[in-house]
C-alpha cells in the first residue's frame, strides 16, 4: 500500500519503524518532511504537504513514543 499525506497514522508507524530512536520533537518541519519522503511506502507529491500536516505527524509520533 502506498502512503499519502492523508495517511498520518500509517506514516507515523512507518517513521517509528524506520527511525526508532528519533525524538520527533527535536525535528524541524523540513527535516520531518524529508524523512517522510524517504519512506519506501510513501508515494504522494512532496509539495502536497503543509505545516498543519507535518505538525499532526509530529504530534502523533510524539504521543506514540510516550
Amino acid at each position: 500500500m502506498k502512503l499519502t499525506w492523508k495517511d498520518c497514522e500509517e506514516i507515523v508507524g512507518a517513521l517509528i519503524e524506520k527511525f526508532p530512536d528519533q525524538d520527533p520533537l527535536r525535528l524541524s518541519f523540513p527535516k520531518l518532511h524529508k524523512m517522510v519522503l524517504e519512506l519506501e511506502e510513501f508515494a504522494d507529491e512532496p509539495t502536497a504537504s503543509n505545516e498543519r500536516i507535518l505538525e499532526n505527524i509530529q504530534m502523533q509520533w510524539y504521543e506514540e513514543n510516550k
